[in-house]
């Protein structure tokens, strides 16, 4: 797995051995970044595994990027190529559970510009997310929510607006958006 584009176009990522996790295809997190207009601000990889998307947006911009995972072997994945890419400057990284992880955030009163969900497949955990950031309100106006999913699941996005949906073989990738859009 490699960085795609930006200051750290095509380095290297460590990934996670074993089969409890699914390190985001290079076509599919390509395809992720090109269709999103800007990359800046501020940053939420949830349920993030090796890093690989909040990386990218780091590398293409991003200012700064929150990183939560429950897998204390992701934690280390990520704080090993936040180092090698010298991006842990611009990085927090939190072992936790998605839900608890959005209700500490929402506590000191964070907005994101963009969110990455990229859970376990086939678990319900988008549409649970999804309903948290709209409570906690952890979301910006205009800001966006990229989730990467199965095929086979069907997730429900309200109350914010699908902008764009991407099949990739066995993953589904759509992007949403708070707030209204003019043009």
């Amino acid at each position: 797995m490699r960085v795609i584009a930006g200051n750290h176009k095509s380095k290297s990522l460590e990934t996670l051995e074993g089969r409890h996790t699914r390190p985001t295809m290079d076509k599919v997190k390509e395809g992720i970044f090109n269709s999103l207009q800007s990359i800046e601000g501020l940053g939420l990889d949830l349920f993030a595994g090796s890093g690989s998307l909040g990386i990218e947006a780091l590398s293409r911009g991003m200012e700064k990027v929150i990183f939560v995972d429950q897998n204390m072997r992701a934690v280390k994945v990520i704080h090993n190529n936040l180092k090698r890419l010298d991006l842990a400057h611009q990085a927090e990284v939190y072992r936790n559970n998605a839900d608890r992880a959005l209700k500490a955030l929402s506590k000191r009163e964070i907005q994101f510009d963009i969110i990455f969900l990229d859970p376990p497949y086939e678990k319900g955990l988008i549409d649970k997310a999804l309903q948290q950031i709209h409570s906690f309100d952890l979301l910006k106006n205009n800001g966006i929510i990229v989730c990467e999913f199965s095929h086979r699941e069907e997730i429900n996005t309200k109350p914010f607006e699908e902008i764009k949906r991407y099949h990739y073989g066995l993953t589904d990738t759509c992007v949403l958006h708070k707030g209204e859009r003019h043009g």
